[in-house]
């Protein structure tokens, strides 16, 4: 199955090359050289992106369709970014039109008790997608190397450890048929402290905002050099790393929706030949 393009005249865009951190022995990505502003995707004009959204999320579906049919591949979608950057709204908005037949989503908290005492991977490796399926992570694996990394409890040497194991992980996943697509939903911290403020006084999200979370934020510059550190680590041949400047939630959707139509768009997915004993049967 082929997917159709989408109509509409793109804008002259820097190249996308320059979203995707392709690095040498690790080098860590300088976050600050890539702008959350940017719109690459974009047509200009932002009515006809939401609708281009909208086309995308429909032939998604029908991919998705076929993959589950086909059940030669797994998709695992990662979605990584500070708080407000995104993640569930491009999983209503990129992946709202997908039947739930063969989807699943995960959201990663901090581990149990359970979870911690076995390796950092454990409870990853339990949800991974299985044939056919498309597993969308809201956080991840990633967070291992994030959090006790800012926190200071997880030293260099270990934290290194971690970037290798997630590497293999990651290839062991990628040979057994797992495609894999990691997002990291890049956000200005001006933007993020509006849609901070827009969930304390909307009672409908306030709720679920714990003073916690405005902890993390004073840690801004650390995050960002944590997460340099992990796209120039694991950003590989086989689980590539996209930079998605976030800070315009249409044109997020937008992207990640592209890219997610095309990878699927190329894998070849087709539908299995029927049961040859139903061949000329018609049905009284």
């Amino acid at each position: 199955m082929t997917a159709k393009p989408v109509k509409g005249k793109r804008q002259a865009a820097a190249p996308l090359a320059a979203w995707q951190p392709r690095t040498t022995a690790g080098k860590p990505v300088d976050l600050s050289k890539f702008d959350p502003a940017a719109k690459p995707h974009s047509s200009g004009d932002k009515a006809a992106d939401k609708l281009a959204v909208e086309a995308l999320a429909i032939e998604i579906d029908e991919l998705q369709d076929v993959l589950f049919a086909d059940r030669r591949f797994k998709v695992l979608v990662v979605l990584q970014g500070m708080d407000a950057s995104g993640k569930d709204g491009t999983i209503r908005g990129v992946f709202g039109r997908v039947s739930p037949l063969g989807v699943h989503t995960a959201s990663w908290k901090a581990p149990t008790s359970d979870e911690r005492d076995h390796d950092f991977l454990w409870r990853i490796h339990q949800r991974v997608p299985g044939a056919g399926e498309l597993m969308i992570f809201n956080r991840s694996h990633y967070e291992d190397v994030l959090v006790p990394v800012v926190l200071g409890t997880l030293p260099p040497k270990a934290t290194q450890l971690r970037f290798q194991q997630i590497n293999e992980f990651e290839r062991l996943l990628a040979e057994s048929g797992t495609v894999i697509m990691k997002f990291m939903l890049h956000i200005s911290p001006q933007e993020q402290r509006e849609r901070l403020q827009e969930r304390i006084d909307d009672p409908a999200k306030a709720w679920k905002f714990m003073a916690a979370d405005l902890e993390v934020r004073k840690h801004w510059a650390d995050y960002m050099a944590a997460y340099g550190e992990l796209l120039g680590a694991t950003s590989t041949e086989w689980a590539p790393w996209t930079i998605v400047p976030a800070d315009s939630k249409t044109h997020r959707n937008l992207m990640i929706a592209t890219l997610v139509r095309d990878r699927l768009g190329s894998l070849g997915l087709r539908y299995p030949p029927p049961d040859p004993a139903i061949q000329g049967v018609r049905v009284s």
